[in-house]
């Protein structure tokens, strides 16, 4: 019979904010300086550059070992507080009205995508967490997608940090051709906002790759995007629960985890609230700016734990990888545009 061990206890309110402390103030300013790097450049988005900095900052040997437990709770609890608030950037009025041919073409984009850069990831033998990253972040949203992630892959900081540089290198690559393809390809305004959004990365590069067929282009663009972030929460739901019954994942104390993660949950809750014009502008405005600077200090956090050296002796087969799934999402995505809108 196993020996009766102590239960854990929480140190008290004012010991934990102490612990925690160091790191959060190191992740502050970690994210500070990577919110004026993308004032000076614009085409990597804050989310980003705040990953990029972390690495720099752990290779380099700048971290002081006190702020290790407030970047874990920067990684563990601020990462699922700026994706629930990402649901207030979702409305369901708005991703209706772009029809259900236009919704039709970005689920049926995202879904070869996903599949088809999570077959040749496997393929080229990048691994699976690895794999999954790269596709939810190509696929979906990018940084956001691939940090929301990041637990169900089972994916470790260089995985987390060779899929973001992809997205990062292959967006700005999709951010400059798209707009130079519109004339040879004959493309309206309308359809370069639908094929931008439903093909580039980052919602910044898909702003800059629309921005040169106009506002309602960029309009168009945003709005495509953000539905491809809504189905943001299905998928991490799917792949929770397959994980769940092909490994079936239970806790030390014998309960199961919740088949949909709770952090979903409250995305979809968000994206309600914000839908049913619950919640004044002022506030949105506010709650954005909290999504994102939660965002970039836990993406800060799991850059942290960047090793660069493994980083650089997998970067040929992510490189690869991430081309072809530019590749796929343009592909696929451009002929429905030429067809439906």
């Amino acid at each position: 019979m196993a020996l009766d061990t102590p239960a854990r206890t929480r140190p008290p309110a004012p010991e934990r904010a102490s612990v925690l402390a160091p790191g959060l103030v190191v992740a502050a300013l970690g994210v500070t300086l990577a919110t004026v790097l993308h004032t000076l450049v614009g085409s990597v988005g804050v989310l980003t550059w705040s990953v990029l900095l972390g690495a720099v900052a752990a290779n380099l040997g700048a971290l002081p070992s006190a702020s290790r437990p407030g970047l874990r709770f920067a990684v563990r609890k601020l990462l699922r507080l700026g994706i629930i608030l990402l649901g207030f950037s979702l409305s369901v009025v708005a991703i209706s009205g772009l029809g259900a041919p236009v919704i039709a073409l970005v689920a049926g984009t995202l879904v070869c995508t996903l599949l088809a850069t999570f077959w040749l990831g496997e393929r080229v033998g990048l691994g699976r967490p690895r794999s999954l990253l790269i596709a939810t972040g190509f696929a979906i949203c990018g940084a956001s997608a691939i940090a929301a992630m990041e637990r169900n892959a089972e994916a470790d900081e260089d995985d987390v940090a060779s899929a973001v540089a992809m997205v990062t290198v292959c967006g700005t690559a999709a951010m400059v051709a798209v707009p130079l393809l519109q004339a040879p390809l004959g493309l309206t305004g309308v359809q370069l906002g639908v094929w931008a959004g439903a093909s580039v990365h980052e919602v910044g590069q898909v702003v800059a790759a629309a921005g040169p067929a106009g506002a309602t282009a960029v309009g168009i663009a945003v709005v495509v995007k953000l539905t491809r972030v809504l189905l943001l929460a299905p998928v991490v739901a799917g792949v929770s629960v397959l994980r769940r019954r092909s490994t079936g994942a239970a806790h030390v104390d014998g309960k199961q985890p919740p088949p949909v993660p709770l952090f979903v949950l409250g995305f979809l809750v968000c994206v309600g609230l914000r839908s049913l014009g619950l919640v004044p502008a002022p506030i949105l405005r506010l709650i954005e700016q909290t999504q994102t600077l939660a965002l970039a200090a836990a993406l800060f956090g799991l850059g942290t734990g960047v090793h660069l050296a493994g980083l650089a002796r997998s970067g040929g087969p992510a490189l690869v990888v991430g081309t072809a799934s530019t590749l796929v999402v343009a592909g696929i995505s451009l002929p429905l545009v030429l067809w439906l809108v």
